[in-house]
């Protein structure tokens, strides 16, 4: 299926013709795939009848968000839910978060499925006293996500950024929460880059001195720290620590930049790209776990572009092209987000992103893309 043609709009402004590629043949896994544990961190469907404007409570689209999160267990990959990509903190309210955790790992019974998710703090939204009523939201959040049947991801707090003082308030939090896990967790060190918010996370700016003591953390929590995912787009940094994690605690790379050579490395994957790659990532695994480096590298390559583009500042608007590019591969009916969010990228970023997603080979019904963008266009007065 190829040559579904369409008029995009240069850099000059002036029309032209692009004729789209065929998509790649991307096969899904038969086995579990065993060199890596990597999950993507996915997106919520909005409802495009919900008053999902900005401010307003979000309003979900389940069947689609549900579906969504069947088509990336089908490539075997485990599900990162409630995350920053689920609009955590920009959109998605406490209470459809709630249900948000709920449905999903009930979903992940049934389709036997991984998933684990983001306990956080943001149904704090207003002034914070202390660091106990921090540890108190944690707490009642951690609670939700035991309780529904999924790993706890224990997200960086906008909150307890706010309030702490130093690294032992990091410290005291965290020791506390650690203490309470029934099952390790995965640590959440999400860079300013990602959220402004959370400068000078683990109670220090240089972010050397901060990897000193969230190592002394897990160190001395071993027991209870599966991994920690880092999102700092720092490839170098990252190679760093992970040599440093103690033996049987994962680095899963949050780096949206780098990924193939740091999973190649040997980080595991926490990752809102592969929501948006999800068959070209679980080829590239596949292809790891037969030592095909290959393979790896032609299924992982052509990615990396769009990844820089879905994911180039502001970076924490990368959520925008996530859904865009669900709504062109067909996995959700409309191009609309919680808090309006679909506003957050420019007509000129969402073209560059289309192309790039095609030529990597990502769209599986090529016309139906087309067509889409096309509407899109002339929605926006490009005709």
């Amino acid at each position: 299926m190829s040559g579904a043609e369409l008029r995009l709009p240069g850099a000059d402004g002036a029309l032209r013709t692009y004729t789209m590629n065929s998509p790649r043949a991307w096969e899904r896994p038969t086995a579990p795939l065993t060199s890596r544990v990597a999950f993507a961190a996915a997106h919520v469907v909005a409802d495009p009848l919900g008053e999902n404007r900005p401010g307003a409570p979000a309003v979900v689209d389940w069947d689609h968000t549900l579906a969504f999160r069947r088509h990336l267990w089908s490539y075997g990959l485990g599900v990162a839910e409630a995350m920053d990509t689920a609009q955590r903190g920009m959109g998605l309210d406490w209470a459809a978060t709630q249900e948000l955790i709920r449905r999903s790992a009930a979903e992940a019974r049934s389709a036997g499925g991984r998933i684990a998710a983001g306990a956080g703090t943001d149904q704090l939204t207003g002034a914070v006293s202390g660091l106990d009523e921090v540890a108190a939201a944690y707490e009642e959040q951690l609670a939700v996500v035991e309780d529904a049947g999924a790993q706890v991801i224990l997200m960086a707090s906008r909150q307890l950024a706010a309030v702490a003082a130093g690294p032992d308030d990091y410290r005291k939090v965290y020791d506390r929460l650690l203490a309470q896990a029934s099952a390790p967790v995965i640590l959440h060190w999400l860079g300013p880059m990602f959220d402004p918010a959370l400068a000078g996370y683990w109670g220090a700016g240089d972010v050397g001195v901060a990897a000193d003591h969230v190592v002394s953390l897990i160190a001395d929590n071993a027991a209870k720290v599966d991994g920690i995912k880092v999102s700092l787009l720092d490839a170098s940094f990252e190679e760093a620590l992970r040599p440093r994690l103690p033996d049987g605690v994962r680095l899963y790379t949050g780096d949206d930049y780098n990924y193939p050579e740091l999973i190649r490395g040997s980080s595991d994957a926490l990752l809102g790209i592969f929501a948006a790659i999800a068959p070209a990532a679980s080829a590239a695994l596949q292809a790891l776990d037969r030592g095909d480096l290959s393979a790896y590298d032609d299924a992982f390559a052509p990615t990396v572009p769009l990844a820089r583009q879905v994911f180039g500042e502001p970076t924490y608007y990368y959520k925008a092209g996530i859904a865009f590019l669900a709504w062109l591969s067909g996995l959700q009916p409309g191009f609309v987000m919680v808090g309006g969010l679909q506003s957050a990228r420019s007509l000129p970023h969402l073209v560059r992103t289309f192309e790039l997603a095609d030529t990597a080979g990502l769209f599986p019904d090529p016309p139906l893309a087309a067509a889409r963008f096309s509407s899109l266009l002339s929605a926006y007065g490009v005709v």
